[in-house]
């Protein structure tokens, strides 16, 4: 955890089955100006062994805020993203502004199918599982980013309990309920960008990202255009709450301009 310094807080949330450390490389990038805090979740990394749950991912995502200060801005992909969304609907007070990354699926459906099925998968060869995920993010990522992805540990063991935390929850309903600003951040070709338009009407102050080229993990790649986002996104909530001019609602970008 970064702290003591004067710009906006951020809390990073991590995905399914690695930790808070996937984010070392974008909080290194930003540097020193914001507070940031990165915490595991139930059943990941320094938390190994613990059943997942979502309110217990909840809890971990409001005591890091409430470590930081109080309030802040909440980044999340995948599993991260699911998590900061309800972190946002359950806690409207203490998230100041969403990043939600890879997460714009809704969990059920044929989707929900395969990843139970991956899931039984896991919790059947959970040492399998890890290694596989490690060869994956290694084939996806630089190497500085994929040592991030691994160094907390791979609990793929954990995966049945997310599974089926995330396809009990109704992402929607939470973005519906969260009145501050959301940023929908995907990867031209992540798979779990599917039901983005969907949740982009769903939010009260919304505007989706799509990043050219793009996957669901390697939007993770380029360190330098991500941690600028994060940051025009701070920028956007600081600018709302001194008085500002905050990004029109349900706005459709690229990072490079509209789209």
């Amino acid at each position: 955890m970064k702290a003591n310094t004067t710009g906006l807080p951020l809390v990073f949330v991590h995905g399914m089955r690695v930790s808070g450390t996937m984010w070392q490389p974008v909080i290194d990038t930003l540097g020193t100006r914001h507070p940031t805090a990165a915490p595991d979740l139930p059943g990941h990394g320094s938390r190994r062994g613990e059943p997942f749950t979502l309110p217990g991912a909840v809890a971990a995502v409001t005591d890091a805020i409430d470590a930081l200060g109080g309030r802040a801005l909440v980044v999340g992909l995948s599993l991260g993203g699911y998590v900061a969304v309800a972190t946002a609907g359950s806690h409207p007070d203490r998230v100041l502004g969403l990043v939600a990354m890879g997460c714009t699926a809704t969990p059920r459906g044929l989707l929900g199918a395969v990843y139970r099925g991956a899931a039984r998968a896991s919790a059947r060869y959970p040492h399998e599982a890890n290694r596989l995920s490690a060869f994956a993010f290694r084939r996806a990522l630089p190497g500085r980013q994929a040592r991030a992805m691994v160094s907390g540990g791979l609990t793929c063991g954990a995966v049945p309990d997310i599974v089926r935390a995330v396809s009990a929850m109704d992402p929607l309903a939470a973005l519906a309920a969260y009145p501050g600003p959301v940023w929908l951040v995907n990867g031209e070709r992540d798979h779990f960008r599917r039901d983005e338009r969907r949740f982009l009407r769903a939010c009260r102050d919304g505007r989706l990202i799509v990043r050219p080229g793009c996957g669901h993990v390697s939007s993770l790649a380029d360190t330098e255009a991500l941690a600028r986002q994060v940051r025009d996104a701070a920028a956007v909530v600081t600018a709302a709450r001194t008085g500002g001019t905050s990004v029109p609602t349900h706005h459709t970008t690229s990072p490079e301009g509209t789209r």
